[in-house]
């Protein structure tokens, strides 16, 4: 393996203007991920405006620390305050919490630290390997591959992602549709523009992201009466003791391989991951009751987890050009907005960015490290500002921040429209991720697909003939029958074991009753 690349990466992230990009960003991703209801994504919509004034390394260094800044951040007001303040904490609110009602705070938020540091580094050094392993064999990709893996990271977010399936689907179709507004790029033909000049050349991936979820998510917030805080537990001994350590590296081991494994699923993700980390921790132990009240392992293993595939995720961003969440889904367009295209060659046509951001995350993590304990007593005292006055200075900023982009009006129409679509689909239970998903990677699978059908002279059956894409179609048919299949292996299950139960446990026969006394025995008795 060829050093250079990595040793230069280094030199690059070293640079006084990269490490303060990356303190900054990992400083924000702390402080978003305590305030609940915002997260990564919408503070990444927020700020891809001001990415435009700053180089593209820089920009990309300070996104990504935001997104595994904020993974950690939530751990913080899930153990000490039991308020998750990212989705990817909720597991662990379970034993955290319960650990610091035990007086053992510090060692739940130090334990969390160690695992969030020792799941990211693993993690870091298995992108610094398999990236540009995958991105050597997605150079044989074509037009035919990438319309296949386009649909599929589409159907795995809508049938893998959190909430309904139903309504996952709905977003993404959703998402494909906008993708299709404005003039088409083979005939020249307007499509969905109702005459609008403004919508002529499609919709910007800005002012959507930036109404769903930065505009939509502040709507919501506002709306949601949150349960009163408790006070915060107090921190002492943050170092886990010995016996801690020799507890948990298992859980920390498994939970970083599970995360590692799962982010670089589209619609795996740190949820997922966390989620997964944590049901295995409690399978697999001896005594699965102590899980809820105070089992370390239930803390080390999600936060493990959940880091380990925030940093993974990048796996398929960067070198198949596929987001994997829907952070990365704005990942993919900071990227686009700074003029890299991501994909296979952007580790020959742009080796500085993919090394750059790959090594930013090995600094990105110790400054966690040593950031995480020193600042809670900080980040608790922000929780106390109220949401009243946090919301219109979000929502203003968010405003000049479209505005800036193209200096456009209609910019500022589209985040309102989108942004009461945002909140609309959260108050009913819609995942926004799949509709941005499903939007960046629309016009991925539209232009492939025709490009594809001329090339097979208009032959779709040209697909399967291929192998890498006829393998891909063969895993969308196995993702897209996986819910019928699950369900009548339980049907079936569930009649066998009714059967066996049937068999083993006849009915019991009914007691004969007893015959009733003759009338003059009664009169004789009495």
């Amino acid at each position: 393996m060829d050093l250079s690349p990595i040793i230069t990466g280094f030199g690059i992230v070293l640079q006084p203007t990269n490490l303060l990009y990356c303190l900054v960003g990992v400083l924000i991703g702390m402080l978003i991920g305590v305030l609940p209801g915002l997260g990564p994504a919408a503070t990444i919509a927020i700020l891809l405006p001001l990415t435009y004034g700053i180089e593209p390394v820089s920009a990309i260094i300070m996104l990504a620390g935001i997104f595994y800044g904020a993974q950690y951040g939530g751990t913080i007001t899930s153990v000490l305050l039991r308020l998750p303040g990212e989705a990817s904490s909720v597991v662990t609110v379970f034993d955290g919490f319960a650990m610091a009602k035990q007086g053992r705070a510090g060692a739940a938020l130090g334990i969390a630290a160690i695992g969030s540091f020792i799941g990211g580094t693993i993690s870091i050094i298995g992108l610094s390997v398999l990236a540009p392993v995958v991105a050597g064999y997605a150079l044989d990709f074509g037009p035919p591959e990438y319309a296949a893996l386009g649909l599929l990271g589409v159907l795995l977010v809508s049938t893998v992602g959190n909430g309904g399936k139903l309504k996952a689907v709905i977003a993404a179709a959703i998402g494909l549709l906008i993708a299709t507004v404005g003039r088409d790029s083979f005939t020249g033909a307007e499509r969905f523009t109702f005459g609008n000049l403004n919508l002529a050349d499609g919709i910007d991936f800005v002012p959507i992201a930036m109404g769903l979820f930065g505009l939509g998510e502040i709507l919501y917030n506002l709306e949601e009466n949150h349960k009163k805080v408790h006070a915060p537990a107090k921190v002492t001994k943050v170092w886990p003791s010995r016996a801690d350590l020799a507890q948990s590296k298992g859980a920390i081991a498994r939970g970083s391989g599970i995360g590692f494994g799962l982010g670089v699923l589209p619609g795996g993700g740190a949820v997922l991951s966390s989620l997964v980390a944590y049901a295995v921790e409690k399978r697999r132990a001896k005594q699965p009751e102590r899980f809820g009240r105070g089992a370390i392992e239930g803390v080390a293993a999600p936060e493990s987890a959940n880091n380990a595939a925030a940093t993974s995720s990048f796996i398929p961003l960067l070198t198949l050009g596929i987001p994997a969440n829907a952070t990365m889904a704005l990942m993919f367009g900071a990227l686009l907005i700074q003029g890299v295209q991501p994909g296979p060659q952007l580790v020959d046509q742009h080796p500085d960015i993919f090394w750059g951001v790959i090594n930013s995350m090995y600094i990105g993590n110790i400054l966690l490290l040593i950031m995480s304990i020193p600042m809670v007593g900080i980040f608790v005292r922000i929780l106390r500002v109220r949401p009243a006055i946090l919301a219109p200075i979000t929502a203003l900023i968010t405003m000049l921040g479209v505005y800036t982009v193209n200096n456009s009006v209609f910019d500022i129409y589209l985040v309102i429209v989108f942004g009461i679509i945002g909140y609309l689909m959260k108050k009913f239970g819609f995942d926004p991720g799949p509709l941005v998903l499903a939007f960046v990677l629309g016009t991925l699978i539209e232009s492939s697909s025709r490009q594809s059908l001329l090339i097979f002279g208009g032959d779709p059956t040209g697909f399967l003939t291929r192998p890498i894409s006829g393998m891909i179609f063969a895993a969308i048919l196995l993702v897209a029958l996986f819910p019928l299949l699950r369900k009548l292996f339980r049907m079936r299950r569930g009649d066998a074991e009714s059967g066996r139960g049937a068999q083993h446990h006849p009915e019991p026969t009914p007691e004969p009753r007893p015959e009733p006394r003759p009338e003059h025995e009664t009169t004789e008795a009495k």
